[in-house]
């Protein structure tokens, strides 16, 4: 069932700039949590890394959970805010019914595959969440066409879509199974999802307007009351 919401309009520069700063300070209020969590983990001399994803192990099970909030190294954690920044603010800016269900799955579902599905080493960073946030939104973009779709996925497509070849095993060290199963998710729910957000507004123009009021002036019966 298509829900009821009512679009939002393009037409409004000041609600659409109020939805841009509201979705960035979302996403950097979670990006800044990361920071937070690396410092914390230097200051203390310690490793988080035993948090992390250990495919097929229960002890790496609930990693899972913890392992997109911590990073090898802060220039891992570097590689993945700015992306972070972008795709998050463009998924929340333009697909905002979609992303509480988009943000939940990607996390999760990720998480979830790389503990049944990949190499017996420690998967961590949240590069899973960055993969599923751009083939999410530039396969909607390509699904639904719309005046609102079409731009946002060619500009994630613009500055990220280099990021595919990330999906195959070129380097030893880097898990490519968190990008390969972000981005599977992110596509099966762009396919899933491609309706939920209602459409932006269609632009009317003053000959539409004017046919609409002659069909509705010739729709009327004639007047016959003396």
């Amino acid at each position: 069932m298509m829900p009821s919401e009512q679009p939002r309009s393009l037409n409004n520069p000041r609600e659409d700039a109020r939805h841009i700063k509201r979705s960035f300070t979302i996403v950097a209020t979670f990006t800044a949590l990361l920071w937070l969590i690396k410092t914390l983990e230097m200051t203390l001399g310690t490793n988080f890394v035993e948090y992390s994803i250990y495919p097929g192990q229960l002890s790496g099970l609930a990693g899972i959970l913890w392992a997109p909030l911590i990073h090898s190294s802060f220039s891992h954690l570097f590689a993945n805010t700015a992306p972070l920044l972008i795709l998050g603010t463009v998924l929340l800016y333009g697909y905002p019914k979609s992303a509480k269900i988009v943000i939940p799955v990607v996390y999760f579902g990720t998480g979830l595959c790389v503990w049944l599905f990949a190499r017996p080493a420690f998967h961590l960073g949240a590069s899973g969440l960055t993969f599923g946030f751009m083939f999410f939104v530039f396969s909607i973009g390509v699904l639904r066409w719309d005046k609102r779709a079409i731009p946002l996925s060619m500009v994630v497509f613009f500055l990220y879509g280099g990021m595919i070849w990330g999906i195959f095993p070129n380097k030893p060290d880097i898990s490519y199974e968190s990008h390969l199963f972000g981005a599977i998710i992110g596509v099966v729910l762009a396919v899933l999802l491609r309706n939920y957000d209602p459409p932006p507004p269609r632009k009317r123009y003053s000959w539409e307007e004017d046919e609409e009021n002659d069909l509705e002036s010739d729709a009327e019966p004639p007047d016959n009351t003396l």
